[in-house]
């Protein structure tokens, strides 16, 4: 009886310990209130940029004509999609060299319908553009750490942190660090997940290739120092507990 109870105690005791996380640290939007927020910030479209993989198509009444401008080979949409070079181009049939980079996906959409119409290549064309490649990364503090597809091509934070499993209750809630790549630079965003003024940030629906990271608390750091230093002590002590008891009843 002896030992169960000292382990039982031990038990007990890290439980304690670990538990002491404030409920305001883990809540999100704690000072938000039944109001309308502003659809604009799910308009916002990210500008292409190199690297980035693209499937287009061009269509028009004439089948026979537009097939011209899907046609498969390197770099077609039936292989893995056109991929923006280092130069911010892209290669397509016909068109040969169309500049991508810096462009929304509606932007190059019309460019790529005001060259057809203007070289009298097909009449009234449409043109289809999504991203191939649109990913984001979710790291730290966090369930289920990944990298996250969105076929969609729409996602905000909250759902991607929701897709890797929530924060865990050591996440850290106030400043939620974003990576984001803007016309060739790395930039970084702190998101204060606490506040409602998040839900009218630029920052809530992601683009592609963004990083999330959540950084530990306090709580983490000063537990897991706690049991790095403490756990060897105690472990030690009912080891030596264990023996006693053990000759005792012997």
């Amino acid at each position: 009886m002896g030992t169960k109870f000292l382990f039982y105690l031990f038990g007990l005791s890290l439980f304690f310990c670990m538990s002491c996380t404030s409920t305001k640290q883990i809540a999100y939007f704690e000072n938000a209130s039944d109001t309308t927020f502003k659809a604009m910030i799910g308009n916002i479209e990210a500008p292409i940029q190199k690297n980035d993989i693209l499937n287009i198509t061009i269509s028009s009444l004439n089948k026979t004509a537009s097939a011209d401008f899907n046609a498969a080979g390197d770099g077609g949409p039936q292989a893995t999609g056109y991929l923006v070079n280092n130069d911010g181009n892209i290669q397509l049939p016909i068109l040969g060299n169309v500049k991508a980079e810096g462009l929304t996906k509606r932007q190059l959409k019309e460019s790529i319908t005001n060259t057809i119409l203007s070289k009298k290549l097909l009449i009234d064309p449409i043109i289809n553009i999504r991203y191939m490649n649109f990913e984001v990364t979710v790291l730290g503090e966090v369930a289920r750490p990944a990298v996250i597809s969105v076929p969609s091509e729409k996602i905000s934070m909250i759902k991607a942190l929701g897709l890797a499993g929530d924060l865990t209750i050591y996440g850290k809630r106030d400043n939620v660090l974003l990576i984001r790549e803007e016309a060739g630079q790395r930039v970084t965003r702190h998101i204060n997940l606490n506040s409602s003024d998040f839900l009218n940030s630029p920052y809530y629906y992601l683009q592609p290739n963004d990083v999330i990271y959540v950084e530990p608390n306090k709580t983490k750091i000063s537990t897991a120092g706690r049991t790095q230093q403490i756990l060897p002590l105690v472990l030690t002590g009912i080891s030596i507990l264990v023996l006693v008891l053990d000759r005792v009843i012997k």
